[in-house]
């Protein structure tokens, strides 16, 4: 009805229903608020938290401020302990590593109320892991193991096999290197800096060799063995040679940094480096291959890889938990998790997505790996509780002296031990 025909009743009638609308409207508008997400920025994964965080605002009519943190996982612990301790409000969500859930537990809400049930889609480990004192503190957001990135081309060049064993990697790579006589390459990159990281590599091998999980289920420090020291010192004896010398202080983008501009034969990373190794840019497009992580020498030895993965928890101190929880909700749906996987090789943590068609095509490695991403080794964060923090710096430090030099592995284990069992004292 335009003005010019309307009459003065219908008139009245729309100005009476107008303004009901507008009446109704304004509760929706004055409910909208600003939800603060901290995401983390390693390979694409702030661009891909960030879109969609904006998917989630256009449907709700909400808006989402992505908060950047730091790369290195000790440093942002850190800085949530910091924020959370002050029960600062500043931020809602809180991306936070698969060891933190019984570390920063107490500072987050029970999700439970908000999932629907939907927590029984994702990797039962996960959702344990993530359950303390019977509260669902985290839900998944994407899992990740440890893997071996290989020069597919290099290998296949010089007719060498893809290694089984931690040694075979030392001896693949020299021959390699001698072949090839190029002084700018080198035969294997890791993440060597002290800090969490080196844990998750450092634990891979001991791992591999039979050496336990440093404490064990049962919260015995298990760390100073035979096989654990083996470990260490065929790592050890690759610092002369193959690996480069600023490995020590290498991080996650460090390391894919040499190995993707075609300077490594052999890197340890995460799935994520897959997406980018394969980028338009990449130099080494289309030569690359992974695979498990080896296994080591000895009874008990078996490929491994170290658990990894982050999660979403709502902070205890949110202005909107509710509204924090349904983003959070959005941010681990299958429909998500499949855009990350397909997008920048984030491992889903639904069992159902390894057998979708477009995420196998994007990663195939994905479904050749399953075994290792359902039963990855965990770092012994549960059993140590909040003491974990001293439990791995302790360990981080030992296997860098090694690594440098400063200490041989029996040695450096054995003060390893005594430093675990002064920091249990009477329990975990």
């Amino acid at each position: 009805m335009t003005t010019r025909t309307a009459t003065l009743q219908n008139t009245a009638l729309a100005l009476a229903l107008a303004a009901a609308g507008l009446a109704a409207a304004q509760p929706q508008e004055a409910r909208a608020v600003e939800i603060a997400i901290s995401c983390g920025a390693v390979g694409i994964e702030l661009e891909l938290c960030r879109e969609a965080a904006e998917r989630w605002a256009a449907e709700t009519g909400n808006t989402v401020e992505v908060v950047s943190t730091p790369n290195s996982s000790t440093e942002r612990l850190a800085l949530y302990q910091q924020i959370l301790a002050a029960g600062a409000s500043d931020i809602d969500v809180y991306q936070v590593d698969v060891i933190w859930p019984g570390i920063l537990g107490t500072h987050f809400i029970d999700l439970a109320p908000y999932t629907g049930g939907i927590e029984a889609q994702h990797f039962e480990a996960i959702v344990a892991n993530n359950t303390v004192d019977g509260e669902l503190k985290a839900m998944p957001l994407y899992t990740d193991a440890g893997v071996l990135y290989y020069r597919a081309d290099l290998l296949e060049k010089h007719g060498l096999p893809v290694p089984t064993t931690w040694a075979e990697i030392g001896q693949t790579a020299r021959a390699v290197l001698a072949a090839e006589q190029d002084e700018g390459l080198w035969g294997y990159v890791f993440q060597g800096r002290a800090y969490e990281g080196l844990t998750c590599n450092a634990l891979e091998w001991i791992d591999a060799y039979g050496g336990g999980q440093i404490v064990d289920a049962d919260g015995e420090i298990t760390v100073d063995n035979a096989a654990a020291a083996a470990a260490l010192t065929e790592i050890a004896g690759w610092m002369a040679d193959i690996v480069p010398p600023g490995a020590l202080n290498y991080t996650e983008e460090e390391s894919r940094g040499v190995f993707q501009s075609g300077n490594a034969v052999f890197m340890r990373n995460w799935p994520y480096a897959w997406a980018l190794a394969q980028s338009p840019d990449s130099p080494v497009r289309g030569k690359v291959g992974v695979t498990t992580l080896p296994a080591g020498a000895g009874e008990g030895a078996a490929p491994t890889g170290t658990l990894g993965g982050w999660n979403l928890a709502v902070s205890r101190y949110s202005e909107h938990p509710e509204i924090a929880a349904d983003l959070v909700m959005h941010l681990v749906s299958a429909q998500e998790q499949k855009i990350r996987a397909v997008r920048g090789a984030y491992n889903p943590t639904m069992p159902a997505l390894y057998q979708d068609a477009e995420i196998l095509a994007a990663t195939p490695f994905f479904g050749d790996l399953f075994d290792t991403f359902a039963n990855a080794v965990a770092r012994p964060s549960r059993v140590t509780g909040d003491k974990y923090n001293r439990v791995s710096a302790a360990f981080w430090e030992s296997v860098h002296d090694v690594l440098s030099g400063e200490a041989d592995a029996p040695t450096a284990l054995a003060a390893l031990e005594g430093d675990l069992a002064r920091i249990k004292r009477r329990g975990w």
